[in-house]
């Protein structure tokens, strides 16, 4: 599993960090699936926050996150959603309507966990 570069004092922030450096290629999860994956069931709006605040160092997937509707959520006074549509086209994740369907492309961390 991949681990953000950086050490990050926040044991909440630090723990999705963790969770979505182990999104496989090609899958998403939801900012509230990352959260209860993590131990923090509830706390979508802060896994957000988290990935708003993640240093631009660090390696990590996180274009595969999407809102629970399968849609990539827009940023506020840029275009750089547009850039994740893009991230998440190239790896064979097909968007209908700007929605990606999550039966099929929703990560299980049982299914698949590298």
């Amino acid at each position: 599993m991949k681990q953000p570069h950086q050490t990050v004092d926040n044991p909440m922030r630090r723990t999705f960090y963790e969770t979505v450096a182990r999104i496989p290629y090609g899958k998403v999860a939801t900012y509230g699936q990352i959260a209860t994956l993590a131990g923090y069931p509830g706390r979508a709006r802060q896994v957000g926050y988290a990935l708003a605040g993640m240093s631009e160092e660090w390696d990590l997937p996180w274009h595969r996150i999407i809102n629970a509707q399968g849609k990539v959520s827009p940023r506020t006074g840029n275009k750089f959603h547009l850039f994740q549509y893009e991230l998440l086209a190239g790896e064979g994740i097909a968007f209908v309507n700007n929605s990606i369907d999550l039966n099929i492309y929703r990560w299980d961390p049982g299914e698949t966990d590298e």
